[in-house]
């Protein structure tokens, strides 16, 4: 890796369609050279937009960045249901339902809104006995999901469009991590009686970071670069403390100091703004929940 790269940041990508998340990371790593790249929120091969990717020190800190709300536009297609609730899973059945009245489905879109309890795609990542349920499901095996809870905090209708037999409809979708939206799609069919699955899907936004801050592969190949150095990153997303030089070495060999009265993680920046690491108090003590500059490193 370029010492212009270190010590690393965020890179938000324009992920295209037709290319797993981990392909998009591996071409990422190629570009930038460096293999300490991570990223957060899986996309499906079909589903493009945003995504999420860290490198070198932030790697670790894409778990304590906030990632959420989520936020995509999709199009659902009422009348078939597929073994995958997307485009690329078999027929399973369907229904016509290019007469479906419309306010019957904003009743059904309705429904889905607010905390609700969803059970996963049977092809999705969720781990099932340690295995991921579609590494089960393509493997022929019954795969049974539990439902859990997410929250819809927005369902909306942007578009109804007619077609043989079938009714797409564009929504928009804001929702917590964890919602599969192949699932409000089936979930929505299923409430109609007549089937439902997605057949595009593209993330606007994770949190804060959305499609006006996304570069594409092909942008990136032309000038390899961070969207946002690790200290820029840290100081936008947390709250700060500020350190003295000793201070900062005793957090840097992971060493607690007196707390100060801050609630939640929040940062603690030296003298020259860089980020040391991420603090929460309890006991009276700020412990480090993630060093960003560990001693020697």
């Amino acid at each position: 890796m370029t010492s212009a790269l270190m010590p690393g940041g965020l890179v938000v990508v324009d992920k295209p369609a037709g290319m797993t998340s981990h392909d998009a990371v591996a071409r990422l790593r190629r570009l930038l050279r460096t293999r300490r790249i991570g990223h957060a929120g899986t996309l499906d091969p079909m589903a493009t937009g945003v995504l999420v990717c860290g490198v070198a020190r932030a790697t670790k800190l894409l778990g304590h960045l906030p990632l959420e709300p989520k936020v995509y536009r999709a199009t659902v297609r009422l009348g078939i249901s597929t073994s995958t609730d997307d485009a690329q899973g078999e027929r399973i059945h369907g229904a016509d339902a290019s007469t479906v009245a419309e306010q019957k489905i904003l009743a059904g879109i309705a429904d889905l809104r607010g905390a609700i309890e969803q059970v996963p795609s049977t092809v999705s990542a969720v781990k099932v006995d340690g295995k991921r349920a579609y590494a089960l499901a393509r493997a022929g095996e019954q795969v049974l999901l539990a439902a859990r809870p997410v929250t819809v905090s927005r369902f909306d209708l942007l578009a109804l469009r007619r077609g043989d037999a079938v009714t797409d409809l564009d929504v928009l979708v804001e929702c917590s991590g964890g919602t599969y939206v192949r699932a409000l799609a089936r979930d929505l069919g299923a409430a109609l009686g007549v089937g439902g699955h997605l057949t595009a899907l593209r993330r606007a936004r994770v949190g804060p970071y959305g499609l006006d801050v996304a570069r594409t592969l092909e942008e990136l190949a032309a000038q390899p670069r961070l969207w946002a150095e690790l200290d820029e990153v840290v100081v936008a997303a947390f709250s700060r403390r500020s350190v003295d030089s000793q201070q900062a070495w005793v957090l840097a060999h992971g060493g607690s100091l007196p707390a100060v009265g801050l609630v939640g993680t929040h940062a603690a920046i030296d003298s020259q703004g860089n980020a040391i690491a991420l603090l929460t108090e309890r006991e009276g003590q700020a412990r480090p929940v993630l060093v960003l500059r560990p001693a020697g490193d």
